[in-house]
């Protein structure tokens, strides 16, 4: 469900380093917001990243 609808931005995996370099799995989850936008002049809920948001690429309804 985490995943941008206009750029299909997700989660991110990679480890997390301790000062003694010892690693441990780490997921980064991207800032999606539930919001209504305009899709062909109709009001949908869609899941969009904040960066699509501010960008412009969305339509708020």
């Amino acid at each position: 469900m985490a995943k941008c609808a206009i750029c299909e931005k997700g989660v991110h995996y990679g480890n997390n380093v301790s000062h003694s370099h010892r690693r441990s799995n780490h997921v980064w989850k991207s800032n999606i917001k539930k919001v209504s936008c305009k899709v062909n002049g109709v009001p949908q809920k869609l899941y969009v990243c904040t960066s699509c948001l501010r960008s412009g690429k969305v339509e708020r309804a």
